[in-house]
């Protein structure tokens, strides 16, 4: 089946909005989950011109707590996760002035613990995007490994996905290294230093 996708932090909407919209197209329906009201709201906001059918909730609430609420309860989740947004520099470059090589021990724990909700959230079969603004290893590669290594001690099988076939079956002209993952940079790629982990639940 492919009828229930989540959108895990879904504020403030745009994403979410894609997603709904491509699910209308399938016949599938998106929960997107925010965990601060305000961003809730803007999700909202951004999906009122969505097809009727397509969104079945909007939820204010910790992405960290779906994957016990409800587990194996969907067959896509894309977790853009909370992170430093490092990769967004060209075009935010002050926003190197507010970020310490500090604040990656918080986010990166928040990233894994997201990440193992969503693994914990999607049906066997199902597949979770996990997907960072940023380049820095701990927040992209390293989060994934340690999510693997915590999904096999709570008994999940876990593979990762080709998302290089994925992403140049959408964009055929990118040059991208012959590796599962996505990692986008300014200088080759023309956009924001942009992650993208693709993780298939086997069991």
């Amino acid at each position: 089946p492919d009828a229930r996708w989540l959108d895990l932090c879904a504020g403030p909407g745009g994403k979410a909005a894609l997603l709904a919209a491509l699910a209308a197209e399938r016949g599938a329906r998106l929960v997107a989950n925010e965990v601060q009201p305000h961003r809730a709201r803007l999700v909202r906001q951004a999906l009122v011109a969505v097809p009727e059918g397509a969104v079945e909730d909007v939820r204010t609430g910790d992405g960290r707590d779906v994957g016990t609420d409800e587990p194996g309860r969907y067959d896509r989740v894309l977790l853009d996760a909370p992170c430093t947004g490092l990769g967004a520099l060209r075009r935010r470059p002050e926003s190197r002035w507010r970020r310490t090589p500090a604040d990656l021990a918080g986010l990166g724990a928040l990233q894994r613990e997201l990440l193992a909700s969503a693994l914990r959230a999607v049906r066997v079969g199902g597949l979770v995007g996990y997907v960072t603004c940023s380049p820095v290893l701990a927040e992209t590669q390293l989060a994934v490994v340690d999510a693997l290594r915590a999904a096999r001690k709570a008994g999940l099988e876990v593979e990762v996905a080709d998302a290089r076939a994925v992403v140049t079956g959408i964009a055929p002209g990118l040059d991208l290294p012959d590796r599962p993952d996505v990692q986008l940079w300014p200088h080759a790629h023309g956009t924001d230093a942009m992650h993208l982990t693709l993780l298939r639940r086997l069991g």
